[in-house]
């Protein structure tokens, strides 16, 4: 090759690989590199959890799994508790450059002793140092009415009881939002109906929001001059709101779910309310997190994602979000619900500072020995809807009333829902105030009516009407009947398959009735006890079961057979 030559291939290579570079430079232009695209998204973490109902300690018996070695068996897991709990959330939370800590309601309410003895102001100071920002509303925010729930927000002493904790109440440090609850005197919501957060400049709406069915399944002087709207609807309203505001990352904090038929972190065959909800949302909406059912899930309904996180402080959800810098939406979500296991989070100093200053104030009443029993007084339906707590409960209760001077009653009543906790034998088989204020948590007294037989089968019948699942009431001995659900609704209880002390009850007859003072008022949809007469109030829930336990001691459980189903 001649000198001349080879100057001119040096040139055209090198013409070549001008082009080259150029053609790579306007590529790379053109054609992001996964790190131009990752810049070009934020990426933020929501946790979360729901129904934690004063639960400081690890509730009994922990979280019930499929066995990993035995997918037709369940395991115990032991998890939650605050310590465990503040542990997990804070190592989460230091790894994250954007984080938020929300709940979707029931953060109080049915609480243990340790919680419920100083109406739940534990409980909102241990999630406020946990670093919870925002929470939904839940019915149970309810149970003592809306000023005591403002109480909750804002501080102060207890309207009655005072100031009785180690120091003064100052309110949550975090936020309680409820779009759909308005206060008829003003017109508004009681509470924000959302709360907006920025993460690098991005805004993100959270909307928080209580069930359309509280006033149906709490006391109603605990709601009077409250209205709940439609979920769906009230969200959907506030869309157009937020979007005049430059937001499109909107994520529903809900007091309602639903029933999944898998595992945890699963989701097949999920139905229930939250299904609907969902599905009536604008597409705006990017996540949900759900509660109120007790269960654990992460779903996508309707392309959303949707979760929830079990109960009792035993699971926290990690939800990650990623949302574009330019148009502000949600590009992608996903979920993993992690149980708060007390074997892996070693226990936060500061929330067993906080456990041990109450601890020492509550111990010696829940301490105090009530009793003995030979087995655990279970609160597991059975087939027909009966307990053997619950029988146990209606036993106390009719006992405490039954004399003239404390009511003349004959039959005693109860709700399963207020029945939370099954009562465990220990090694010595001795029962411990804590153990019986555990299953019965509310505080209700005792209140003894006038029915006639026709209102006590209306009361039966309400079991079935108009009500979200069965609510099969709980009787005391002596008093029983049969249902069938082939008989057409508001029938399903033959009047003559009603039976105290084996006579069948006469329509016309007056019968003095003991229920507590929540079905008194008419809750959990029991109108037909707003129609009695002669109230008669009695003793506290609790003391009468302690009463009763300690007469009967040791108290053996027996079969409950008192209530039946038609085959």
């Amino acid at each position: 090759m001649s000198p001349r030559q080879w100057r001119r291939l040096v040139a055209f290579a090198g013409t070549i690989i001008v082009l080259a570079a150029l053609i790579a430079l306007q590529r790379q232009r053109h054609e992001p590199t996964p790190s131009s695209v990752s810049s070009a998204r934020v990426a933020i973490t929501i946790l979360a959890i729901n129904d934690f109902h004063g639960n400081l300690r690890p509730p009994v018996g922990g979280i019930s799994i499929a066995d990993p070695e035995n997918a037709n068996k369940k395991v115990a897991i032991p998890a939650g508790g605050v310590e465990h709990m503040a542990t997990l959330v804070k190592g989460l939370r230091a790894r994250k450059k954007n984080s938020v800590f929300v709940a979707a309601g029931d953060l109080i309410g049915a609480s243990p002793l340790l919680s419920a003895l100083f109406h739940d102001e534990p409980t909102i100071e241990s999630l406020s140092a946990m670093g919870l920002e925002l929470t939904a509303v839940g019915n149970h925010e309810f149970d003592e009415g809306k000023d005591e729930l403002l109480r909750m927000q804002n501080g102060g002493c207890h309207p009655t009881a005072g100031c009785n904790g180690p120091r003064p109440f100052t309110g949550a440090k975090f936020r309680y939002l409820a779009a759909s609850t308005i206060d008829r005197r003003t017109g508004q919501t009681l509470l924000p109906a959302y709360e907006i957060k920025e993460f690098e400049g991005i805004p993100v709406a959270f909307i928080g929001l209580a069930l359309k069915n509280t006033p149906n399944i709490v006391s109603p002087s605990g709601v009077a001059g409250l209205e709940f709207r439609d979920e769906a609807e009230t969200v959907n309203a506030l869309v157009p709101q937020l979007r005049q505001r430059g937001i499109e990352a909107i994520v529903v904090l809900i007091h309602e779910g639903g029933f999944p038929s898998g595992g945890y972190n699963e989701c097949p065959g999920i139905s229930g309310p939250i299904v609907d909800i969902v599905g009536k949302l604008d597409k705006a909406v990017d996540v949900v997190v759900s509660g109120h059912t007790h269960r654990a899930y992460r779903c996508v309904i309707d392309g959303r994602l949707v979760t929830s996180a079990d109960k009792f402080g035993t699971i926290v959800t990690e939800i990650e979000i990623e949302v574009d810098r330019n148009t502000h939406d949600v590009v992608s979500a996903r979920a993993d619900n992690l149980i708060v296991r007390t074997d892996a989070y070693a226990k936060d100093p500061e929330q067993t500072a906080l456990i041990y200053g109450y601890d020492e104030l509550v111990k010696p009443l829940a301490e105090r020995p009530a009793g003995s029993i030979t087995a655990t007084l279970s609160r597991e339906e059975g087939p027909t809807g009966e307990s053997v707590l619950g029988d146990i409960i209606t036993d106390a209760q009719l006992a405490a009333t039954r004399s003239q001077q404390d009511g003349g009653a004959v039959i005693a009543f109860s709700n399963s829902g207020g029945i939370r906790a099954s009562v465990p034998k220990s090694p010595d088989g001795m029962v411990t105030y804590a153990d019986l204020f555990a299953a019965q948590p509310f505080g209700n007294t005792l209140v003894t009516v006038t029915m006639t037989g026709a209102q006590i089968k209306a009361l039966l019948e309400q079991q079935w009407l108009n009500q979200p699942k069965p609510r099969i009431l709980q009787v005391s001995k002596g008093f029983a009947y049969t249902w069938d659900d082939k008989r057409p609704l508001g029938d399903f209880v033959a009047v003559d398959r009603i039976t105290l002390d084996d006579r069948p009850i006469d329509p016309a007859a007056r019968y003095r009735v003991t229920v507590n003072s929540f079905l008194a008022d008419g809750g959990d949809g029991f109108s037909a006890l707003k129609e009695a007469s002669e109230p008669h109030i009695g003793p506290f829930e609790v003391p009468a079961l302690e009463a009763y336990i300690k007469a009967n001691s040791p108290l053996s459980p027996q079969p409950p057979t008192r209530i039946r189903r038609s085959e």
